[in-house]
């Protein structure tokens, strides 16, 4: 009889852990992985692999039957890409068969639903993938599932020639097709598809504002986007088409009459081949910022992602009316100038003394208006921008800071600014802002340097990497894991009761406003202020670059 009982026990234990692990969806089943605290269910294809024929053209929804159980056990690969995080000469990885969707879900049986956090990862419309963060902050709570989204990066992505027979954003199109299979199968997750946070971070928080634009997603909770927006001097490529002719030039395409001639013969290239190229539009490292990004559409395009500038969707007042929170960090031009401290080995110094003797040729690139502006008035505003922020000085380390604040403003917050408040005169939803003030010890910074011996302020995904764990970050100090919770717990509390509220400070509607109402949140506290524009520093931290004698 004991023996019996325990047979029992056995088999209902081990049924229990199968209905955890075991996702049947229409198509077929799915095995998960059991990580101790939570499951995943990784790698779940979302689109048909985008190779061969389906290269260059809008992801087509999964289709066909499982007939075995599919093994979603493993991370997800990477879309192909040139990275800008591979610190091998040969910068290439992942894969081209990469729409995936990756799922988190928390062991917490006091829930019969939860809500769930759609994420899209950062990396310069160019590089990156789910697997480069985790959840692990969000299933220490257990109260939502993350579904992270993988897509097409860089060339693959956004490659086009602005017309109809080429119009692109397969990066953004791929996007917007993985979050309609969330909304019609994360039920069987647990995942309550009427409860759904769009999460993103640099070009991911510029894609979920871009998702924001199409009114088909106001039956979405809610957009939070981190360091930036659709409206960022770096979200929109003004001429595709140049870029495309010229890849196509690389590998003999010659010069087609048409596009769909052109498309042929870049479809026909070996994918590592076509990807290798992307380094051919850098000028060093990762300049400019990101050499394919999304274009507009032409009207006559097959079912065109945008054929709009961003900001006259948002003026017209036809996008989501939703609540969007809109986050970034005080120092965020580290990850652009960050690259300009590393040493270059035939000098010895910074690369950043290049600029004194080049400034006029790179600034462009830098802040992305190479190919918007004349010559002479690309010299013009260039000289606008060093006057402003370094008035007669020469680059040097001493007057680094103020080149950093120049990116930070220039790439980063004024976009945030002009975001919000275009937002809040023409729309009807709430709008929150907030700047995030807590230099990380260990930032991409350092690792875009190469150098550890500098702490350079609060850095691009200072904040994002507290929520999204990442070894770059890694370990965390006592206070940012106290920051870390408090995070965890804004964004659950908001699906909770549609406000969102920082430890005791509670984010303020800027929809009618005159001044900006705004959360600055810091090592140890919060506090609410209200601004005639949004700030670039709250802090007396002025970090200090150590000049050591040549």
């Amino acid at each position: 009889m004991k023996y019996t009982l325990f047979v029992i026990a056995c088999l209902c234990i081990a049924a229990a852990l199968g209905d955890d692990l075991l996702v049947q969806l229409p198509f077929g089943t799915l095995r998960g992985r059991d990580r101790g605290t939570y499951y995943t269910y990784e790698s779940i294809p979302f689109a048909m692999p985008p190779v061969g024929p389906l290269r260059f053209e809008p992801p087509q929804p999964f289709v066909g039957e499982w007939r075995e159980t599919f093994d979603a056990s493993k991370p997800a690969v990477e879309c192909l890409q040139w990275s800008h995080f591979v610190t091998t000469p040969d910068q290439l990885t992942g894969s081209e068969d990469c729409l995936t969707i990756s799922i988190y879900k928390p062991k917490n049986a006091s829930r019969l639903s939860f809500p769930v956090i759609a994420n899209i990862f950062g990396g310069a419309w160019s590089f990156g993938g789910p697997v480069q963060t985790g959840a692990r902050e969000f299933m220490a709570s257990g109260n939502v599932i993350v579904a992270k989204i993988n897509h097409r990066v860089g060339i693959l992505g956004f490659a086009s020639t602005g017309d109809a027979g080429w119009s692109g954003n397969y990066a953004l199109k791929d996007q917007r097709l993985a979050l309609q299979w969330i909304k019609k199968y994360i039920s069987f997750f647990g995942g309550d598809p009427t409860n759904i946070l769009l999460l993103g971070f640099s070009s991911g928080a510029s894609s979920v504002h871009y998702q924001m634009l199409h009114e088909d997603m106001s039956d979405i909770k809610g957009v939070y986007s981190m360091s930036g927006n659709s409206l960022a001097p770096w979200a929109l490529q003004p001429s595709p088409r140049e870029q495309t002719y010229e890849l196509g030039r690389l590998f003999g395409c010659g010069t087609p009459r048409n596009t769909a001639v052109l498309k042929d013969c870049l479809k026909a290239v070996n994918a590592i081949d076509l990807v290798r190229a992307f380094q051919h539009f850098l000028i060093f490292n990762y300049v400019p910022f990101a050499p394919f990004s999304p274009a507009l559409e032409p009207e006559d395009a097959v079912d065109p992602f945008i054929t709009k500038q961003p900001i006259d969707i948002i003026k017209s007042g036809k996008f989501a009316q939703v609540p969007w929170l809109a986050g970034y960090c005080q120092d965020e031009g580290i990850y652009n100038a960050a690259s300009l401290l590393a040493k270059l080995p035939e000098t010895g110094k910074e690369r950043l003394y290049e600029l004194n003797s080049r400034w006029y040729e790179l600034a462009p690139y830098f802040f992305s208006y190479r190919n918007t502006l004349n010559k002479r008035e690309r010299d013009a505003r260039s000289r606008r921008l060093k006057l402003q922020y370094l008035g007669t000085r020469n680059f040097t380390l001493e007057s680094y800071y103020d080149m950093q604040r120049m990116f930070s403003n220039e790439m980063f917050k004024n976009s945030v600014e002009l975001a919000v408040d275009v937002q809040r005169t023409y729309g009807k939803s709430p709008v929150y802002t907030y700047i995030y003030d807590n230099p990380a010890t260990q930032s991409i910074g350092q690792l875009i340097a190469g150098r550890t011996d500098l702490v350079l302020g609060t850095a691009h995904g200072d904040d994002y990497f507290l929520m999204m764990d990442s070894t770059i970050r890694e370990p965390l100090r006592p206070d940012e894991k106290l920051i870390s919770w408090k995070l965890v717990k804004m964004v659950e509390g908001f699906f909770e009761t549609g406000q969102f509220v920082y430890d005791n400070c509670a984010f303020q509607d800027n929809v009618g406003k005159k001044k900006f109402d705004l959360v600055v949140i810091q090592r140890t506290a919060c506090k609410n202020i209200q601004a005639n524009s949004l700030p670039d520093a709250v802090s007396d931290h002025k970090p200090k670059i150590p000049v050591i004698p040549t």
